[in-house]
């Protein structure tokens, strides 16, 4: 679902987005244009709209946030922000550069390769990319509810759609209640309401959680397992699409006490009045826990901006320095009340420079 509101979500994006760095490049962009980012086309026309900012659901608070922060801090209309999905949001991101087309997308996980592509095939090549901070995703039911500790294989055993018989040969997962997995898991049935395929949760999931799940099967049972299984999630109703409003899965835990969600850390940082989450390789899911990675299913979160859209929409410069200002995403900001783990000290210095530099990515991500 397409959640909509007039924020500032843009900063983030935009302050990916300044010409001149004063570090050393990250691997991967460049401080100027590349020859095949300068071929002459026909100049877009100044937009005369609001920033425009689309994508992950798990970023939407907190480019929200920083859109009203803005809106009501500068002279500049308050952007608009839609939840998307990180998908989504890249799709529209990279439909074209002018008009309508987005100025800003906040991912859950980093741009993959074909979606760069995609962006260049479209004309957007100069695409600054800015880690904003930390999260991570957490399997979680209602505080009432019995306790969850479990490891990622026995997680993977319970979400795959397929899994190993004793023989080595790949089954449809029998598994139906946690405690079939093991003695020590609740004796209730497995129901977890989670996000589509759209969602960058998800991919993070999948690739944090399950597929390293599957490996840890593997090293047990010395059994070789597809590296479509490891990905495959199942499909018999244990796993739920709860579409791309995280706190709609909140909501639904409420009503189903003896389900559990999939979602960010800051959708359970702002209902731990009423939620608990579940321990993962032993370790809770703590913002010490995911800042410092010791929580295995972590992850940063991004925003991209559009440089070819500075000048052309008004205020994403601005906007980016809200964002990346002490009082939105310092240790002690707004952003962190919302749920935002902020990045170090360090990256927070380098992130803050490349905002003001808008140095552009100089190749796909690997």
């Amino acid at each position: 679902m397409i959640r909509m509101t007039s924020v500032s979500v843009i900063a983030l994006a935009l302050a990916a987005c300044s010409p001149s760095d004063t570090g050393p490049a990250p691997e991967g962009e460049s401080g100027s244009a590349t020859p095949g980012n300068t071929a002459a086309a026909p100049a877009p026309a100044v937009q005369d709209r609001p920033l425009r900012i689309v994508g992950s659901s798990t970023v939407f608070p907190f480019t929200t946030a920083v859109a009203e922060s803005f809106g009501a801090r500068t002279q500049f209309s308050t952007p608009v922000v839609e939840s998307t999905g990180t998908g989504g949001g890249m799709r529209l991101f990279c439909q074209g550069v002018g008009g309508e087309n987005a100025d800003v997308t906040g991912a859950s996980r980093r741009m993959t390769a074909s979606e760069y592509a995609n962006c260049q095939s479209n004309g957007v090549t100069d695409i600054v990319e800015m880690p904003i901070g930390y999260d991570g995703i957490v399997i979680s039911n209602v505080n009432t509810g019995p306790e969850l500790d479990l490891n990622r294989g026995q997680l993977w055993l319970a979400l795959a759609a397929r899994v190993p018989a004793e023989d080595c040969t790949m089954i449809d997962n029998p598994n139906r209640n946690w405690s079939d997995i093991d003695a020590s898991l609740p004796d209730l049935r497995i129901e977890v309401f989670g996000p589509p395929p759209t969602s960058g949760t998800r991919d993070a999931f999948v690739e944090l959680g399950l597929e390293a799940g599957a490996e840890e099967i593997h090293e047990e049972t010395g059994c070789d397992i597809p590296e479509e299984a490891m990905a495959r999630i199942r499909e018999d109703g244990a796993w739920i699409d709860a579409g791309e409003n995280d706190n709609a899965i909140v909501q639904t835990l409420a009503n189903t006490p003896s389900a559990y969600g999939v979602f960010g850390y800051s959708f359970l940082a702002q209902n731990s009045d009423r939620l608990q989450a579940a321990r993962v390789e032993g370790v809770e899911p703590t913002f010490d826990a995911i800042s410092s990675g010791d929580y295995p299913i972590s992850r940063s979160l991004f925003v991209y901006v559009k440089r070819q859209h500075v000048g052309l929409v008004p205020g994403i410069e601005e906007y980016l320095a809200e964002f990346t200002s002490d009082d939105a995403w310092g240790d002690y900001g707004y952003l962190t009340d919302r749920g935002l783990i902020p990045l170090h000290e360090a990256e927070r210095a380098e992130m803050a420079a490349r905002a003001v530099s808008l140095r552009v990515m100089d190749g796909a991500p690997e």
